[in-house]
């Protein structure tokens, strides 16, 4: 009766632990002054591509006779080459790139991590198959590995997030296997083995929360980088297809029109640099304030 009574709270408690965790996580964060600025800027990014048909003033895809229009007037931003609106297809680019970026590096994060637990965890033949299979990807640069992808199966959504799993496996796999690696040595995980534990729940208990930190990392830098190779195949057109909006096509098309007016290259090329911006702020100040060691220097 008592252990259960115990249990139980134990378990009331781990919500508010966690809930704890989080906010002291933010609260370190936020006295980061360039943590501060990629925090801004990821949470208002994210929260223009979830509000983009709240706040959009037109149809991404409707065209005016107002062709390349300058900024003010009916068009804030200016208008494309067909007359649409840039400010609506830049809110709409928002969340297709967003959208397609947390997809994959979701997905690529969760079978990377299992991959680097197998891998770093059991080791022999799994070690043996897995890593050189990483190591292979990894010779090749994330840009011309996402493109060989998408030029074999062709151009689409569903085939470019396919391509950017494939491409960022690796880099979780190779991080958790080295985190695993360590771990797997510690007295504690060697006592649980000692007193019949089993492998699962060596894994999930002591392994797995080790990584966490070096997973949200790369999870945000991830991000960055997802989007800026969206927006490189959109530019070649082997993305995201018209007539839904994307920044890496906006620039495309825009660039034959560089001569008349700027701003529908422009608009798109300072989303994307704002976007992998904060991203890239965050995910320091992320590897600073988790990592004890350099901690100290969190408040720049």
């Amino acid at each position: 009766m008592v252990t259960d009574v115990a249990s139980d709270r134990s378990r009331a408690a781990a919500p508010a632990r966690r809930t704890h965790r989080s906010v002291e996580l933010l609260r370190l964060i936020w006295r980061d002054r360039v943590g501060a600025i990629g925090l801004v800027i990821v949470v208002l990014m994210g929260a223009a591509a979830a509000l983009a048909p709240l706040i959009a003033p037109y149809d991404p895809t409707a065209m005016s006779n107002q062709r390349l229009a300058p900024p003010g007037g009916d068009f804030l931003l200016g208008a494309d080459e067909a007359g649409r609106d840039l400010l609506s297809r830049a809110l709409y680019g928002a969340r297709t790139s967003l959208a397609v970026s947390l997809v994959v590096v979701t997905c690529a994060g969760a079978v990377g991590v299992l991959l680097g637990l197998l891998a770093g965890f059991y080791r022999g033949f799994l070690d043996a198959v897995i890593t050189p299979a990483t190591d292979i990807m990894f010779a090749f640069p994330t840009l011309l590995l996402a493109l060989a992808v998408v030029a074999a199966r062709g151009p689409g959504t569903e085939n470019l997030i396919l391509a950017l799993i494939l491409v960022f496996i690796p880099s979780f796999a190779r991080i958790v296997r080295g985190t695993a690696m360590s771990v797997r040595r510690e007295p504690y995980v060697e006592s649980g083995q000692a007193v019949g534990l089993s492998n699962t729940r060596l894994i999930f208990k002591y392994i797995l929360p080790n990584s966490v930190a070096p997973i949200a990392v790369q999870f945000t830098t991830s991000l960055a980088t997802a989007i800026l190779v969206e927006a490189s195949l959109g530019y070649l057109g082997l993305g995201v297809q018209p007539p839904q909006p994307s920044w890496g096509s906006m620039l495309s098309s825009g660039k034959a029109f560089m001569e008349l007016s700027i701003w529908p290259s422009v608009v798109p090329g300072v989303c994307i640099m704002i976007a992998v911006l904060g991203f890239n702020l965050l995910g320091d100040t992320l590897r600073d304030v988790l990592d004890p060691r350099l901690r100290g220097r969190s408040s720049r």
